[in-house]
């Protein structure tokens, strides 16, 4: 199981975002999606390690952003995976890799 190989690392900025990312108005068109978005927010709440994040990092240019730089600090992470890739532009910050959920999971993802 992916949860007794990965910590997923979280604070509470970042959840919300993903909360607001997933009640768009785009994503209504499609069947049931705010009910499985919910249990999923609900179960990813669940599993997760939240970190408090006090430090404040501002090296991105969407400054926005610069919240998930702030969570991979504060929690040590070896990976940050995003598919924004317009403004992560850097490969890494401090020691942790920045990359694609593609090249996380072609790479890097636990296997049995």
């Amino acid at each position: 199981m992916l949860t007794q190989k990965v910590e997923i690392c979280l604070s509470e900025e970042v959840f919300v975002e993903y909360v607001d990312v997933l009640n768009r108005a785009k994503f209504s068109r499609f069947a049931n999606f705010r009910t499985k978005a919910e249990i999923v927010l609900n179960r990813l709440r669940e599993i997760t390690t939240f970190y408090q994040t006090d430090r404040r990092i501002d090296v991105l240019t969407d400054t926005s952003d610069n919240k998930f730089l702030e969570l991979a600090a504060v929690s040590a992470a070896d990976y940050l995976t995003t598919g924004n890739t317009l403004d992560f532009t850097i490969t890494e910050f401090e020691y942790t890799r920045i990359l694609t959920p593609r090249e996380y999971w072609d790479n890097y993802a636990p296997r049995e």
